[in-house]
């Protein structure tokens, strides 16, 4: 089962180059998966009931261009598989008249909210999104390299911001955390993560970057060198 809504690109959604921004593209797609699950009767509030939750492990997205202010727009989801306790779900950004501007292949655990254990899915959980074909696109592999040469970045502090509402830092923030230690000029293709473990409040970020010319890691490490995400942009070729 596919799921879809239609929006128009705002100034708040813009980046200082006045397109829409990467974060402004991950929103849009975890606000779809969001509204797909209410739909079919598995939001947030009946997983809560259940103890349960889906929570992202790793994010591909490709931007073929990024949409202007004023522009309308289709964003829409499916998922492709559930195995175990892993779901599979694409998702697509496009023009009203159906130019492709994104798209994305994302993974998600399906846990046990009281103890952070993945469980594995039942039928009755997934009953209600069925399965649709998978998006042809050029996959990635899930797991993003730590980067084995790199320059260690001040450190940082978890601020409330960073929060979403499970308590600690959402997906889309780390994208934003690593964006900064990107080089002027350069224009995202794609954009990679692994997410490792839990950022909370008040939690230290210790950044690892490696910068290459059309390539660039950003590690986001605790004290002891443990990663919490890996983030990899790649550049837009020129011309």
């Amino acid at each position: 089962m596919h799921y879809s809504f239609e929006s128009k690109i705002r100034y708040s959604e813009l980046d200082e180059d006045g397109k829409l921004s990467l974060n402004s593209i991950i929103n849009y797609f975890q606000d779809c998966s969001i509204f797909h699950s209410d739909t079919v009767g598995r939001g947030m509030e009946v997983l809560a009931e259940e103890h349960r939750g889906w929570v992202l492990s790793s994010w591909q997205i490709v931007i073929d261009r990024y949409p202007g202010l004023g522009e309308e727009i289709l964003i829409e989801t499916w998922p492709y598989d559930f195995k175990g306790f892993m779901g599979y779900r694409n998702f697509v950004m496009k023009t009203s008249e159906g130019e492709m501007l994104a798209c994305a292949n994302t993974l998600w655990s399906f846990l046990d909210t009281d103890t952070g254990i993945p469980v594995k899915v039942k039928p009755e959980d997934v009953a209600g999104y069925g399965i649709s074909e998978k998006l042809q696109m050029d996959y990635a592999p899930r797991k993003v390299a730590m980067p084995k040469e790199y320059r260690e970045e001040t450190p940082f502090v978890v601020q409330k911001h960073h929060l979403d509402t499970n308590h600690h830092v959402n997906n889309g923030q780390y994208v934003q955390m690593a964006r900064d230690f990107l080089p002027e000029g350069f224009i995202i293709r794609q954009m990679r993560a692994e997410y490792k473990r839990q950022a909370v409040l008040n939690d230290r970020i210790y950044p690892k970057v490696c910068i290459r010319e059309d390539l660039v890691t950003a590690a986001l490490c605790s004290e002891e060198g443990n990663p919490y995400a890996v983030i990899e942009f790649m550049r837009q070729k020129k011309g």
